[in-house]
């Protein structure tokens, strides 16, 4: 995935929401220590930049490093182009020694590892006790009833074109294997629910559609799904000549859990 994604770095940047402060607020309230946190798939950074600002010391990585070359450069982030798989030497070598991770993060890029791999990386790195993983996905954009209806008609013919990884998304996160216990003060490791906003015009609404990696599949398949009729009638629900701003609302599913001991 790491080749698609190089496509539409700029996309990304330009159109992917930021990350609530109160998310990253109640993840680190879950962490006893807040000394080293460690963002997997950390594309360009979005995530990383608020952890900086609750953790001492954030190692950013990711296998794309046209997504690395957007993200911001900030003196206790440190930003590292790995391989999609790492073996438990490179890990310990490159990213983190043995039990010294306060927080493993992943920002909308879980559904595309293999779970039981990354697990066991991130069980060799987590401080023990009290390291703690946290993974969310953010699901499809809510603007209004008018442009949600086309809307949801342009993501269902998108269907056959995203990775089946993309179902465990349209779940939010809910059935899939997360083998930790429940931080302290929480029944379970969720998912618990946040929002993400960003203020889209309807040029920068059809840039974030074009960012999707379903569009991109589309379109080496020869299929545009932003087709003429399809751009109309999501200009005539968004109204006047498209340069309206509106609020853009991205529904986060967290899931959080500590280190089996």
């Amino acid at each position: 995935m790491a080749n698609l994604f190089c496509k539409q770095a700029q996309n990304y940047v330009e159109t992917r929401p930021s990350y609530p402060e109160d998310l990253f607020r109640f993840i680190a309230s879950k962490t006893p220590q807040h000394d080293l946190a460690w963002d997997v798939g950390t594309g360009s950074g979005q995530a990383a930049v608020s952890l900086a600002r609750l953790y001492k010391r954030v190692v950013a990585t990711d296998t794309s490093q046209e997504q690395l070359s957007f993200a911001p450069r900030l003196p206790n982030i440190d930003y590292r182009h790995t391989p999609p798989t790492l073996s438990p030497t490179d890990l310990h070598q490159h990213v983190a020694p043995p039990s010294t991770v306060d927080l493993v993060c992943v920002a909308q890029a879980l559904h595309w590892f293999d779970l039981p791999t990354f697990y066991d990386g991130v069980n060799s790195v987590l401080a023990k006790p009290g390291g703690v993983l946290a993974v969310w996905c953010y699901t499809e954009p809510r603007v209004d009833p008018a442009v949600d209806t086309v809307f949801w008609r342009l993501y269902t013919e998108s269907g056959r074109f995203w990775a089946a990884a993309r179902q465990m998304v349209d779940d939010e996160y809910r059935s899939m294997l997360f083998p930790y216990d429940p931080v302290d003060g929480e029944e379970s490791t969720g998912p618990f629910e946040f929002a993400a906003e960003r203020a889209m015009d309807m040029g920068t609404y059809l840039t974030y559609i074009r960012s999707w990696s379903a569009y991109q599949t589309a379109k080496e398949r020869g299929v545009e799904l932003l087709t003429d009729e399809m751009v109309s009638d999501l200009e005539k629900a968004w109204g006047g000549d498209g340069k309206a701003v509106k609020v853009v609302r991205f529904p986060i599913f967290l899931r959080i859990g500590k280190v089996r001991t």
